[in-house]
């Protein structure tokens, strides 16, 4: 089921999202709901609390953020993270041009970490950690900061904010164009 997507000023994106245990009602159905929706709003990346859920899950698939053919290991980048803990941050802090499903129409360039170790549960609650690096590290860190209740217009510089504060009003306000189910606060 495609879920709507919570879009800046709801209250929900700003707090900071719970753990989850295994026994979460229905954890297994939000989980392939948040695929779902991510695919249907041609997203990469989708963070509990975008969907109306403070808990701490995410899911991901950079293989739309693919540059290079022969990248299999980012063609194959499809993860649900249950309860995600961010080890380390690691290599050159990299600009890219950032937007998402909750602030749309915005792109701004953010500066993260080229790449982060991380460690979580899959879908099964088995703990699993990785290293990862490029695309992939920036989708996880991005949605990760959901988890936290940062949105990617936070990482911007101070003097660029000033400069979209109005736009990011008038998307709380509803003043936005969409082609996917939304949630206003």
């Amino acid at each position: 089921m495609v879920l709507p997507i919570s879009i800046i000023g709801t209250a929900v994106l700003r707090k900071k999202a719970e753990p989850v245990t295994k026994d979460y009602p229905e954890l297994a159905k939000l989980i392939d709901d948040m695929f779902e929706t991510m695919y249907k709003t041609d997203g990469v990346g989708l963070a509990a609390p975008q969907v109306g859920h403070s808990i701490r899950v995410f899911v991901v698939d950079a293989a739309p953020m693919t540059d290079d053919e022969n990248d299999t290991f980012t063609k194959s980048f499809k993860r649900a993270m249950i309860n995600p803990e961010i080890i380390e941050t690691f290599g050159s802090n990299v600009s890219y041009n950032e937007g998402c499903l909750s602030v749309p129409g915005m792109h701004e360039n953010v500066v993260r970490p080229d790449g982060v170790k991380i460690r979580y549960y899959d879908a099964d609650f088995e703990l699993r950690e990785e290293t990862l690096t490029g695309n992939c590290a920036r989708v996880v860190q991005h949605e990760y900061d959901h988890l936290d209740g940062i949105l990617f217009t936070d990482k911007v510089g101070v003097l660029r904010r000033k400069m979209i504060r109005n736009k990011l009003a008038n998307i709380s306000k509803g003043k936005f164009e969409h082609n996917y189910k939304v949630k206003m606060a």
